[in-house]
C-alpha cells in the first residue's frame, strides 16, 4: 500500500479495555522439557513459575520457539536470542540470517551483490580472506555455507584464499572441531588441485579468540587480529590438523577456549597474515559476536586496543551485523526488512513504554525486539535502561546476574504510574546455563524466578496485566541426549553438559489483577510460536492487531 493510505491507527479491541499496565517478561533460555535432575528449572526452586503452570490452565501454554517459527530453516535449528526477540516484536515471521544466506547462496544472487562486487575488486592482485566460526551449528555459521562460499568465491576469481577459523564446542560437542577442520582441509586441498592457491592460515577457540561481544573483553578481538592480521599468535604449526589436535592434549584444553595459534611455512612463516589490498569477509551470520571484530577492520579511528598496522582492505561482513551502526557498511546478503513492529505501533497509539535488562540481553529487549532498529520511536514516549552486567567473570561466578536490579526497575516503573508497557529480559537461564555448571545454572533460574515475582506484586498493586514467556531453551536441559533421550557419557563414564540452547518450546502464562475474566489462550492455535505474542500482547493493550500479524493466542468469551 501507498504511504498515503497507511495509517499507525490500531483499530479497538472490541472486548478489552485500554490503558491497563501490562508487564512483558521474557526470560531467557527458559525451555519446558521432561523434569530431571539435569533440567535446571525442575530442580530450582521456582515457585513463582510454578505457581503460573499450576494456576488457571487457560492462562498458561506452551509456544515454538525455534525452527520455521522463528524463520530459520528447519525443525533441527535451535532458536536463539535475536531471532527470538525479533519474533516477538514483529509478530511476523521473516526469514532469518542462515535461511537468507542460503537463499542467496543457492540462487547465486550472492555474487551478483554490491557486497560482493566491492571484494571482488581485490581478487586480481590479492587475497581473500574469510574468518568466522567452522561448525555446523547453525546458530552462528554453517559450515556447508562456507563450503558454498570457497566454490563460489574461486569460480568467481578469487586465485588466493586464507581461512581464518574459529573452534566451537558450544553449539555443537566438544572435539568435533578435529572432523570439521579435517572437511575443510580436504576442500581447501581440492582447489589447490585447480590452482587456487587455498589454505587455512589460524585458528583459535571461539570464547578466547575473536568471538567476543557487547565489548565485554577486548582482549579477546585482539589475540584474535594479532593471528589474523599479524600472523603472530603463541603457537606455530605446519597444520591446522595438527595445531587442534595438539592443543586439545591439554587436559583442561576444550574447543570454545583453545589458544589462537597460525600456520606456518618451511622457514617459519605466517602463511596468512591480512596485508594492505586484501579482501576480507566475516562468514558468520549471527551478529552479537561479530560486531567486535568487524569495528576493528572497518574503523580508522580505533583505540580498544593496539592493531600495530590497520591495512587497506576490502572487508564485507555476511550480512550486516549492525543496522544502526551501519556496520560492516559492506555486506554480501541484506537482512531482512523488519517494519511495523508492534513496539512502533504501540507507540504511535499513545503506549508509553518502558524497557530494561543489562548489558548482555539489553540490545534484545530493545533493538531487536524493534525489528533490528537502535534507538527511540519516540523519545518523549519510551525510556530503555541498560543494567552495566558483571565484566570480567564467566556468568556462573555470580549466576544471579543483575536479576534482582532488573525487576527493582521495571517494579519501580510500574507503580510509577509513567508507564503502559513495562518490557524485561531476564537473561539468567541462558548466559549460566551456556557455562553448562549445573550448580550455577540452579542458582540462576531461582533468581530469575525471585525477579519475576518482584514484577508481578508490583501488577498485582497496580491493578495491571501480566505477560511472562521466554525467548528459546537452554536451562531446562543440560545433558546432551541419544535419539531414546537418555544422557550420552564421555569416555570416562561422566556425563556430556550441553552448553547450547535446545529445540524445546516455551511457556507463556498471562494474568493480573487488570485482566478481563473471560479472557482465555484459544485452542485453535495449537502451533503457535514466538511471532503469535505480538498481536497478544497488543490485545491486552486494548487494540486489535493487523491483519498480517501471526494470529493473537486469546479469546475473550462472554461469562
Amino acid at each position: 500500500m501507498g504511504s498515503s493510505e497507511f495509517s499507525w491507527k490500531l483499530a479497538d479491541h472490541p472486548k478489552l479495555p485500554k490503558r491497563k499496565t501490562v508487564a512483558v517478561v521474557v526470560l531467557d533460555g527458559w525451555g519446558e522439557a521432561n523434569p530431571d535432575k539435569y533440567n535446571c528449572i525442575h530442580v530450582a526452586q521456582t515457585p513463582t513459575m510454578d505457581s503460573l503452570k499450576q494456576g488457571a490452565p487457560e492462562r498458561w501454554r506452551l509456544v515454538r520457539a525455534h525452527g520455521t517459527a522463528v524463520g530459520l530453516p528447519t525443525e533441527d535449528d535451535m532458536g536463539n536470542s535475536e531471532v527470538g526477540h525479533n519474533a516477538l516484536g514483529a509478530g511476523r515471521i521473516y526469514a532469518q540470517g542462515a535461511k537468507l544466506v542460503d537463499l542467496a547462496l543457492a540462487s547465486g544472487k550472492i555474487y551478483e551483490g554490491e557486497g560482493f562486487k566491492y571484494i571482488k575488486e581485490c581478487f586480481d592482485q590479492g587475497t581473500l580472506h574469510l574468518i568466522g566460526l567452522l561448525s555446523d551449528g547453525g546458530v552462528h555459521s554453517r559450515l556447508d555455507q562456507l563450503q558454498l562460499l570457497l566454490k563460489g568465491a574461486s569460480e568467481n576469481g578469487a586465485k588466493r584464499i586464507r581461512v581464518h577459523f574459529l573452534t566451537d564446542g558450544r553449539d555443537v560437542l566438544d572435539g568435533s572441531s578435529i572432523g570439521f577442520v579435517e572437511t575443510l582441509e580436504n576442500d581447501l586441498l581440492k582447489l589447490r588441485e585447480k590452482g587456487v592457491d587455498a589454505q587455512i592460515a589460524s585458528g583459535g577457540g571461539r570464547m578466547y579468540v575473536t568471538m567476543d561481544r557487547y565489548e565485554n573483553d577486548w582482549g579477546v578481538v585482539k589475540r584474535g587480529w594479532d593471528a589474523q592480521v599479524l600472523g603472530e599468535a603463541p603457537h606455530k604449526f605446519r597444520s591446522a590438523v595438527e595445531a587442534v589436535k595438539k592443543l586439545r592434549e591439554d587436559p583442561k584444553a576444550n574447543d570454545q577456549y583453545l589458544p589462537p595459534f597460525v600456520i606456518v611455512d618451511e622457514s617459519g612463516k605466517a602463511v596468512g597474515p591480512i596485508v594492505d589490498g586484501d579482501a576480507v569477509v566475516t562468514f558468520n551470520f549471527r551478529a552479537d559476536r561479530m560486531v567486535m571484530l568487524a569495528k576493528a577492520l572497518e574503523y580508522e579511528d580505533f583505540d580498544k586496543f593496539d592493531r600495530v598496522r590497520f591495512p587497506k582492505i576490502r572487508y564485507a561482513g555476511m550480512l550486516q551485523y549492525d543496522g544502526e551502526l551501519k556496520l560492516p557498511s559492506h555486506y554480501l546478503v541484506s537482512p531482512p526488512e523488519i517494519e511495523r513492529t508492534s513496539g512502533e505501533y504501540l507507540v504511535h497509539n499513545g503506549i508509553r513504554t518502558f524497557a530494561c535488562s543489562e548489558t548482555v540481553k539489553f540490545g534484545h529487549v530493545t533493538f531487536f525486539w524493534n525489528g533490528n532498529r537502535s534507538g527511540y520511536f519516540d523519545s518523549s514516549m519510551e525510556e530503555y535502561v541498560e543494567i552495566p552486567s558483571d565484566a570480567g567473570i564467566t556468568f556462573n561466578v555470580q549466576p544471579k546476574m543483575k536479576a534482582l536490579e532488573i525487576a527493582e526497575k521495571a517494579r519501580d516503573a510500574i507503580l510509577s504510574g509513567k508507564f503502559d508497557q513495562v518490557r524485561v529480559n531476564l537473561p539468567n537461564g541462558d548466559m549460566v546455563g551456556h557455562t553448562g555448571d549445573i550448580e550455577a545454572t540452579i542458582v540462576a533460574c531461582k533468581a530469575a524466578d525471585d525477579a519475576v515475582k518482584i514484577i508481578l506484586d508490583a501488577i498485582e498493586q497496580v491493578g495491571g496485566i501480566y505477560v511472562v514467556t521466554a525467548d528459546h531453551g537452554n536451562a531446562e536441559d543440560m545433558v546432551k541426549r541419544n535419539k531414546s533421550g537418555q544422557p550420552l557419557l564421555d569416555k570416562k563414564g561422566d556425563i556430556q553438559i550441553l552448553t547450547s540452547h535446545t529445540l524445546q518450546p516455551v511457556p507463556i502464562a498471562i494474568g493480573g489483577p487488570g485482566l478481563a475474566p473471560g479472557v482465555r489462550f484459544r485452542n485453535d492455535v495449537p502451533d503457535g510460536g514466538l511471532a503469535n505474542v505480538a498481536a497478544t500482547v497488543m490485545n491486552l493493550h486494548g487494540f486489535e492487531a493487523p491483519n498480517d500479524y501471526e494470529p493473537t493466542l486469546i479469546e475473550v468469551v462472554d461469562n
